[in-house]
């Protein structure tokens, strides 16, 4: 079982950036395929980002387009989502999440393993 700790979160005004992290541990990282949710208050939690285990597939939401970037380094067992030009509807708490091991990784029965979540609060 692998245990993922988000940090990077914070508040920041509309157009700003901030790189959000995911820290894994308790297993092999390299063998999972990673991905990004978020969930604002009220809404169901939704797919951002997903990235296979040797990142040779990558998945963004139509909402986050061009503007939010993932990435993993296998080396220091983290992945990564940069986001750029952010918005006030990108307020929400972004959870990282491993991969259960198929094929698909773009909806939540697809994740096993969650962090706690880090608050992403975009001011305007």
């Amino acid at each position: 079982q692998v245990q993922l700790v988000e940090s990077g979160g914070g508040l920041v005004q509309a157009g700003g950036s901030l790189r959000l992290s995911c820290a894994a541990s308790g297993s092999t990282f390299s063998s999972y395929p990673m991905g990004w949710f978020r969930q604002a208050p009220g809404k169901e939690r939704e797919f951002v980002s997903s990235i296979s285990r040797g990142a040779g597939r990558i998945y963004y939401a139509d909402s986050v387009k061009p503007r939010f970037t993932i990435a993993r380094d296998n080396a220091k067992n983290t992945v990564y989502l940069q986001m750029n030009s952010l918005k006030p509807e990108d307020t929400a708490v972004y959870y990282c999440a491993a991969g259960r091991g198929g094929y698909d990784i773009r909806s939540l029965a697809d994740f096993g393993s969650w962090g706690q979540g880090t608050q992403v609060t975009v001011s305007s």
